[in-house]
C-alpha cells in the first residue's frame, strides 16, 4: 500500500507539477552572479581623492534552507540597520530560491555576518561609492547607482573610463546550499583613474564663500566659476545650496544640478563687454571716442533707461567702467545688427563648451532673421537672450588671455590646450585697462578690489523676465574678473539668482570675487604687483 502510495505520488508530481519543480530546482541549485568590477578613482588636479570605491558587502538568502525566519531576522536586523519585519517577509518566502536582503552594506557587518554561519545566508563582496569631502563638488561629480553605474555628473559621463565592466560567476549548489562548482563566465575589468583640473582647497574655500552670500541674501541659487583663463582649465565649479555626495537623497531634486553649465540668465552689463569688443574689432569706436549720453533713448519702442545716474559725455571706456545702458545702446547701434550678431557667435554664445558633464546648456540666442525694431537696443546691454555662467566664464577668459577663446577643460587627459582666436591682442589689451576701470573709482565694483593685484572686471545687474516685461523686485547679480589685469592667470566669476536685501553686482556678486580672489592668488602662488 505504501509502494502504491509513492507511486501515484510520484506519477502526480511528474504529471501535473514537473515543470514547476523543475525550475524550482535550478533556481535553488543555480545561481549566476555579478563580479562587480572597482571604479576609478578621481582624484583633483593635485591627487587628492574625490571619489573612492570602497569594499562592501551583498548579504542575500536562500529561503527556502532558512528553518527558522523570525530568529534569523532578529539577529540580521541590528547588524544590517533594518527592521526584522521587512526581512521576515523575505525569509519566509519557500517559494523564492534567492532574494538580496541588503545590497551595499558595510564590509564590517558582512564579515560579522559570515562569522554567524546561518545556514541559507550568505555574503558576496561588493563596493560602494564614496566620496571623503562629502560637500565639496558634489553636483559636479554626480552619483552612482546601486549597479555601480554612473547616473549623473561625472560619474555619468565618464562612466565608460571609470565604470570597467563587471564579470559574472555560475555557482552551482548542492541540496544543502554549499557550493560544489564555480564557473567564471566573464572576468570583471576595473576602471581607470581620472585626475581632474579642479583644485580642492579652492573648490572648497568658493562653496564656503557663495555658503556665506546664500546666508547674507538668501537668493534661489548662486554659483561660482574659477579658471585658469590660459589654459581653460576649471579649477573650481561651485553651487549653492550645497548636497552632501554620500547623502544626495536627502536633498531637494533642484539642489544637485550643476547650475554653472545649466542655468540660462539674461547676463545683463556683464555683456557690454562683448558689445564692445566686437566695436573696437570692426573699428566702428576707440577707447576714447566720446558719445553724448542722455538719461534715456528709445530704439524702435523701447525706452531704455540710464542705468547710473543721467548721463553725460562719455568715453568708451567711462561707458563700461560706469556701466552706461545708453552709451552700450549707442555703441551697439553703431556697430549694427548684423556684425554684433557675428560677435555673440563668435564668442561662443548659442553653443556648449563640450565639458564632460550632462545638462550644460547652449543658452538662447536669437537669430538675425529673428531681431525685431527694438532687439540692437536690448542685445548689446545684455537682454533678450540667455546665456550660462560657462560661457560668460568662457568669453571673458579669451579678453583676459590676449584674444584666445580657450575651450574650458575639467578632465586632465594630457593633451595640450586648444583655443580659436577671436579678438586682436591689442583689442584684448584696450578691453582689460577699460575693464580695470570698473574697480576705479567711478566704477561700479570697487568692493572687488584685492589690495596689491590690478584687477579687471564687469558688474551685471540683470532684471528678470517676466509677464512679456521685466521684473522690477526680481534680480541676478553678477561679477566676472581676472587677475592680473595685464598678464591674467586667474578668472572667477559669480552669479547669484534673486538675492533679496541687495540687488546690484557691485553689492552682491563683487564681494564675493574679492573674498575667492584673495585666497586664490596667495594660493596659485600669483605673486602681488
Amino acid at each position: 500500500m505504501l509502494l502504491a502510495g509513492a507511486t501515484l505520488r510520484a506519477g502526480y508530481l511528474f504529471a501535473f507539477r514537473g515543470s514547476h519543480l523543475k525550475k524550482l530546482a535550478i533556481t535553488q541549485q543555480v545561481e549566476n552572479l555579478r563580479l562587480p568590477a572597482r571604479r576609478g578613482t578621481i582624484f583633483d588636479r593635485h591627487g587628492q581623492e574625490l571619489a573612492v570605491s570602497e569594499d562592501a558587502a551583498t548579504v542575500y538568502a536562500t529561503p527556502y534552507l532558512i528553518k527558522d525566519p523570525v530568529g534569523t531576522a532578529r539577529r540580521l536586523a541590528p547588524l544590517l540597520g533594518l527592521s526584522p519585519e521587512s526581512l521576515v517577509t523575505k525569509l519566509a518566502d519557500r517559494q523564492s530560491g534567492f532574494s538580496y536582503l541588503a545590497r551595499k552594506a558595510s564590509a564590517q557587518a558582512g564579515a560579522r555576518i559570515k562569522k554567524l554561519k546561518i545556514a541559507g545566508i550568505g555574503v558576496l563582496d561588493d563596493e560602494r561609492r564614496y566620496y571623503p569631502e562629502d560637500y565639496l563638488a558634489a553636483q559636479v561629480l554626480g552619483t552612482v547607482g546601486i549597479d555601480n553605474k554612473g547616473l549623473s555628473g561625472l560619474e555619468l559621463t565618464l562612466d565608460s573610463v571609470i565604470g570597467g565592466s563587471d564579470g559574472e560567476r555560475r555557482v552551482i549548489r548542492d541540496a544543502r546550499g554549499d557550493p560544489v562548482s564555480l564557473e567564471q563566465l566573464k572576468a570583471e575589468r576595473h576602471g581607470e583613474d581620472v585626475r581632474l583640473t579642479i583644485d580642492a582647497p579652492l573648490q572648497d574655500e568658493a562653496e564656503n564663500v557663495l555658503a556665506r552670500v546664500g546666508q547674507t541674501y538668501q537668493p534661489k541659487n548662486a554659483t561660482a566659476l574659477v579658471m585658469n583663463p590660459r589654459t581653460g582649465d576649471v579649477l573650481a565649479m561651485a553651487n549653492w545650496p550645497r548636497v552632501n555626495a554620500n547623502d544626495v537623497g536627502h536633498s531637494p531634486p533642484w539642489t544637485r544640478a550643476n547650475r554653472t553649465i545649466g542655468f540660462t540668465y539674461e547676463p545683463g552689463s556683464t555683456f557690454k563687454s562683448i558689445t564692445v569688443a566686437g566695436a573696437l574689432e570692426d573699428r566702428v569706436v576707440r577707447p576714447d571716442t566720446t558719445f553724448t549720453v542722455g538719461p534715456q533713448i528709445q530704439v524702435a519702442d523701447r525706452v531704455i533707461k540710464e542705468a547710473h545716474g543721467t548721463g553725460g559725455v562719455f568715453t568708451v571706456a567711462d561707458i563700461l567702467a560706469r556701466s552706461s545702458n545708453v552709451g552700450a545702446v549707442r555703441i551697439g547701434l553703431r556697430l549694427g545688427p548684423t556684425r554684433f550678431d557675428k560677435w555673440v557667435r563668435r564668442f561662443g554664445f548659442s553653443r556648449s563648451t563640450d565639458l564632460p558633464l550632462p545638462g550644460e546648456s547652449a543658452g538662447i540666442v536669437p537669430q538675425l532673421k529673428d531681431y525685431s525694431g527694438s532687439s540692437i537696443g536690448n542685445l548689446p546691454i545684455g537682454q533678450g537672450l540667455a546665456v550660462t555662467p560657462i560661457q560668460m566664464a568662457d568669453a571673458y577668459s579669451a579678453i583676459a588671455n590676449g584674444g584666445m577663446l580657450v575651450r574650458p577643460r575639467l578632465v586632465l587627459d594630457g593633451s595640450a590646450p586648444s583655443g580659436t582666436r577671436v579678438i586682436s591682442r591689442r583689442t584684448a589689451l584696450r578691453l582689460q585697462s577699460m575693464l580695470e576701470g570698473v574697480l576705479g573709482p567711478d566704477g561700479t565694483a570697487p568692493e572687488a578690489a584685492v589690495p596689491g593685484y590690478d584687477i579687471a572686471g564687469k558688474t551685471g545687474t540683470a532684471e528678470k523676465a517676466e509677464d512679456g516685461g521685466y521684473s522690477q523686485t526680481r534680480y541676478v547679480a553678477s561679477f566676472i574678473g581676472f587677475a592680473p589685469a595685464h598678464n591674467a592667470r586667474l578668472l572667477v566669476a559669480v552669479i547669484v539668482d534673486e538675492p533679496k536685501g541687495a540687488h546690484s553686482g557691485g553689492e552682491v556678486a563683487a564681494p564675493a570675487f574679492e573674498q575667492i580672489a584673495s585666497f586664490a592668488l596667495p594660493h596659485l602662488g600669483i605673486a602681488p604687483k
